[in-house]
């Protein structure tokens, strides 16, 4: 009963997981993800099926053969289990504790939307950190053309602020620092 359940209970983890995870294999996304409840409850039931089967599997070998050694196995078995999983899931939480960085597929997406416009000449420099799985914090410094108004680069840096967004699926707070590039 308890496999049953467990096995429904990671089903429906999958299931709410599959919307996120989009076409990235399993460990890549329980490496990419910024929903940390995700990995925690797709790790939790994992880890509890496979429990339940090695403790299954301990128990009858035990009753079949008479030997009291197959359940001594299962026992182990199920700690190193649950210290991978605590492991994993250490990593996991804490890289999103101290301000995670946007992986190099979103960053790319950050610096080509910048520059895809008129008035940004290049990104200068690029930072992103996640603080929160839904909201990304941008800030960059961009060179501009140098030519117009102050209200040209205010439009400059307003319109690569809207391509970053649309560009990202993330709600973004960013900041731009127009410059020109100093030739040393």
């Amino acid at each position: 009963m308890s496999i049953g359940l467990e096995g429904f209970s990671l089903r429906t983890a999958v299931k709410e997981s599959a919307a996120r995870r989009g076409d990235l294999s399993w460990p890549q996304f329980i490496r990419r993800t910024k929903a940390p409840e995700l990995v925690v409850v797709l790790l939790e039931d994992l880890g509890a099926l496979l429990g339940l089967a090695f403790a299954l599997l301990g128990v009858t070998m035990a009753v079949v053969t008479g030997n009291g050694t197959w359940d001594a196995v299962g026992t182990p078995a199920i700690g190193v289990l649950l210290i991978l999983i605590a492991v994993v899931l250490a990593t996991q939480t804490t890289s999103l504790l101290i301000g995670e960085a946007a992986d190099p597929v979103m960053a790319d997406r950050i610096e080509t939307a910048l520059v895809a416009g008129s008035g940004v000449v290049s990104v200068i420099h690029l930072r992103t950190s996640h603080l929160s799985p839904d909201e990304l914090l941008v800030t960059a410094k961009i060179e501009i053309d140098g030519t117009g108004t102050a209200r040209d680069v205010v439009a400059t840096i307003n319109d690569a602020e809207a391509r970053v967004r649309a560009a990202v699926p993330y709600d973004c707070l960013i900041y731009l620092e127009p410059d020109f590039r100093h030739e040393t």
